[in-house]
């Protein structure tokens, strides 16, 4: 950054203006463990006032970081990796790093060999993964062994060690729960695409609500969906073709959701008049859709931040790092209604 003098802001001139050495400022820039925390503030408001921005390259020089972290992603829904994108993006800025968004083909037989070659020639210094590659077992055994740190979105238990998660499977209950609530009886599901946890999760929580409600399981009344809009279309369009079809949907996503009313309408039927539709993740879409979409808030933007700084928290002390669990919500709006008579 180039001051009033027009003179780059040196580490130097931070260490003096917080009455420290040039040492104790790289531990705070670097947020190293064992700095007071008044000590930490006075180079923080040093940082502040000079507007300090230190050199990629002498950061390197320093700490033998290459400051990137790579965000791996192979989703349909490009509502939901833009909120991941822009929480992780929050957790990088905020501690001065950079973020690369990669790509992945997650059927593509060699997917290992290419992640570990984009890591050693980008010099990645961890990665963050989303659905459905946080369950790639062999891509995390060579994430181990290679040493590189990584945070996982999602990731089903037997993968937990770094990231954020939501109890997806009571959310979808409660779905279903809130459906069979307004005298629903006939509540169908469209499933996610099957690589994905989530997908097993939002069925087996939709199971657990029917169990609870006291609704028998139909098989014919469960479909297979791949969490794109096109997908909810086409399934919605098998529901509604059966003898006796659903008085409701739950769909895994928003954007099969929005399929659904859209294959709803186009039939002449109305949303929640005829067929009551429920989704879940709570994208703009469910808000913008009409009639709104009653889903699962899913703090999918914060689950992206969160799970960036526990990845940076790892990247600086390899025994940090943990995985939280975010609260959910049902967002009840206009796409619900009474079953119909």
């Amino acid at each position: 950054m180039v001051g009033l003098n027009n003179m780059r802001v040196r580490i130097e001139d931070v260490a003096e203006a917080a009455g420290v050495s040039m040492k104790t400022v790289s531990r705070v820039l670097n947020h190293e463990p064992n700095v007071s925390e008044r000590t930490r503030l006075a180079v923080e408001a040093a940082v502040e006032k000079l507007q300090y921005r230190p050199l990629a390259s002498a950061r390197l020089l320093a700490g033998r970081r290459s400051y990137l972290v790579a965000m791996l992603y192979d989703n349909p829904s490009s509502n939901y990796l833009m909120e991941v994108e822009l929480g992780v993006l929050d957790a990088c800025q905020s501690q001065h790093y950079n973020l690369m968004l990669a790509p992945v083909d997650y059927t593509a037989k060699d997917i290992v060999a290419k992640v570990e070659s984009m890591i050693v020639q980008s010099q990645l210094d961890g990665v963050v993964l989303t659905p459905p590659i946080t369950d790639d077992a062999k891509l995390i055994a060579r994430l181990d062994e290679m040493g590189i740190p990584f945070a996982s979105v999602s990731a089903q238990e037997q993968n937990r060690r770094i990231g954020a998660v939501v109890d997806e499977r009571s959310a979808a209950r409660d779905v279903v729960l809130h459906l069979a609530g307004l005298g629903h009886r006939r509540i169908a599901h469209i499933k996610g695409h099957p690589a994905h946890g989530a997908s097993r999760w939002r069925l087996a929580g939709y199971r657990d609500g029917l169990k609870q409600a006291g609704l028998a399981y139909d098989a014919s009344l469960v479909v297979a969906g791949k969490f794109f809009y096109e997908s909810g279309f086409d399934a919605t369009n098998t529901l509604l073709d059966l003898p006796d079809p659903p008085t409701a949907v739950f769909a895994a996503n928003d954007d099969m959701a929005a399929g659904a009313i859209c294959a709803i309408c186009e039939r002449g039927m109305a949303v929640p008049r005829d067929v009551s539709v429920c989704g879940f993740d709570d994208m703009p879409i469910a808000r913008h859709i009409y009639p709104s979409l009653t889903t699962v808030r899913q703090p999918s933007r914060e689950m992206g931040r969160l799970a960036g700084l526990e990845l940076l928290k790892a990247i600086r002390d390899s025994s940090a790092g943990e995985t939280l669990e975010l609260p959910y919500a049902l967002q009840v709006r206009k796409s619900t209604g009474p079953a119909p008579v």
